[in-house]
């Protein structure tokens, strides 16, 4: 039995005791007094929270997922040392051939998480299926859905979500096929009509991919996805890296989106110098704190989960057990995952253990502790 001593937030709230872990790598109790919340960075006692999981990320340490090969391997240890502890590896749009070499990188990982890296829960498709007026950084090799090109991928490795565009008719269509393989559906990068994602909500979609980003803007008599988004959706992506979306934009998103979860969208230039790197196909350029394309676009991020909880708590002012919903929880419910994203008996043992700067300590990764300053 491992016994790690902290301030423990529990589904209920936080827990001054400790998290007991069982040889199986998963949570035996989780004992302890309760501790208000205010209290919590106040004391000595390190600070425990679920285990980050980041469900749009496209690279970090200088490996882009389209790499192939273990392009993967390297980009799961190093979102690990920031708290994250599951991950989908995020395609972009790209030839049919690029697509295959990183489904058959992803591919061994998926059941077999790499050894100090967070656990690969499958794949997000970001495109191809998307609409080439909303690029947005993506390359532009788009094409609508082709149900034999995916089911192909799908057999190299599991694709866990997929961003489309509604109104391109060949994409909904295919909404109710792609729920019975089993993928969840995301409207993104899209020109859509609030009427186009109001019917591919009805017809099964369930999230929206880095909402506000590569879609419409909200206006009053046009309100487009992001208004469906707002009106219609439990489940919405963010980046909270506080470039892609004002601070304001993210609060109300809060408000109106019940299980609002918040992505990296990290490219390979995430935990590296200022220069150039590869996102695809894309050549762009990490600067002053982000990633754009020549022209300016945003293309992706450098951001780490560890840095989206100090802006959500330090900069939105949510309170830990907020921030720690919008990191982990809500992101396990998309997916239907209830052996991660709490703190509960039965539980996978992924957590993150910080300090009360919120500077991380250590990661414990199905129950093994992980040494982020390795």
């Amino acid at each position: 039995m491992i016994r790690v001593e902290g301030q423990v937030l529990t589904p209920e709230g936080f827990l001054s005791g400790a998290l007991e872990i069982g040889h199986d790598g998963r949570i035996a109790q989780v004992t302890g007094s309760p501790v208000e919340e205010s209290h919590v960075r106040l004391a000595a006692l390190p600070i425990i929270l679920p285990g980050f999981i980041d469900l749009h990320v496209h690279g970090g340490d200088g490996h882009d997922i389209m790499d192939g090969g273990d392009a993967v391997v390297h980009v799961a240890r190093f979102h690990a040392r920031h708290g994250t502890t599951s991950l989908a590896a995020t395609t972009v749009t790209a030839p049919p051939e690029d697509l295959e070499a990183a489904f058959r990188g992803i591919s061994p990982y998926v059941h077999n998480r790499p050894e100090g890296g967070a656990s690969i829960l499958g794949v997000h498709l970001e495109g191809p299926y998307i609409n080439r007026e909303r690029l947005g950084a993506q390359p532009d090799h788009t094409r609508p859905m082709a149900l034999e090109e995916l089911r192909f991928l799908h057999a190299i490795a599991p694709i866990r979500l997929i961003t489309l565009a509604p109104e391109i008719p060949a994409n909904r269509s295919a909404i109710r096929e792609l729920l019975a393989e089993g993928i969840r559906v995301q409207l993104g990068h899209t020109q859509g009509t609030y009427e186009d994602a109001v019917e591919a909500l009805s017809l099964g979609a369930s999230g929206f991919t880095h909402l506000f980003n590569a879609m419409p803007g909200l206006h009053h008599r046009d309100p487009g996805v992001v208004g469906a988004a707002l009106a219609k959706a439990d489940f919405a992506e963010i980046i909270p890296d506080l470039l892609h979306v004002h601070p304001g934009a993210i609060l109300a998103a809060l408000r109106a989106i019940p299980r609002l979860y918040c992505v990296t969208d990290s490219t390979s230039a995430a935990g590296m110098p200022d220069g150039e790197y590869q996102l695809g196909r894309h050549t762009v350029t990490k600067c002053l704190g982000g990633v754009r394309l020549s022209d300016g676009t945003l293309a992706g991020s450098a951001l780490t989960m560890d840095q989206a909880l100090r802006n959500l708590v330090n900069s939105l002012g949510l309170c830990l057990a907020e921030a720690s919903r919008c990191l982990s929880t809500n992101a396990a419910d998309h997916l239907g995952l209830q052996d991660r994203g709490r703190l509960v008996q039965g539980a996978r043992a992924d957590a993150v253990v910080l300090d009360s700067n919120l500077t991380i300590q250590g990661v414990i990764l199905e129950g093994a502790w992980f040494d982020s300053h390795a």
